[in-house]
């Protein structure tokens, strides 16, 4: 379909719960292309439809080439000591800063024909799952800072040309 432009912090849909997805229709699966399409560009690890706009439960993802998507993601669990982790997001361009953020991860989700998708793992794969599920419950890293690194990221965004 298309890759589309990625809102940013101030936007009031970054700060929404999103939907579940009821039904599996002609707009949902062209949501998922441009979620696809809009991952796939160099140094993206995941996109989350509110990023594009959209108020729905799903996200794609780019991990190691390995590209995807997820339908109504729920983040089962997670293990291991939260630790910091330099992370950074579309929404929040040019910023890099530490976020808390457990070691393991595992969403849960389904697929446009509705079949169980399980993605799971460490690394860079735990990060994105916890950040584009957070995405999906209206939270952006920014919440996942130190009191510190909060002020320091703020003061950064303000000072930005593209706030």
């Amino acid at each position: 379909m298309t890759v589309r432009p990625i809102r940013v912090f101030g936007d009031p849909v970054l700060r929404q719960q999103c939907a579940p997805i009821d039904e599996i229709d002609d707009g949902v699966r062209a949501l998922v292309a441009d979620l696809l399409d809009s991952v796939a560009l160099p140094g993206r690890a995941g996109v989350a439809a509110p990023q594009i706009g959209v108020g729905l439960r799903a996200f794609s993802y780019n991990i190691d080439g390995d590209i995807g998507y997820v339908l109504n993601p729920v983040l089962v669990e997670v293990s291991g000591d939260p630790e910091p982790m330099g992370e950074g997001c579309l929404s929040v361009p040019n910023l890099w800063h530490d976020a808390v953020r457990s070691p393991y991860a595992k969403v849960v989700g389904i697929d446009l024909d509705g079949a169980e998708i399980v993605l799971e793992g460490t690394g860079l794969m735990a990060q994105m799952l916890q950040h584009e599920t957070d995405h999906l419950d209206g939270k952006l890293y920014l919440s996942r800072l130190t009191p510190d690194e909060r002020k320091a990221a703020m003061r950064e965004i303000r000072e930005s040309d593209w706030f």
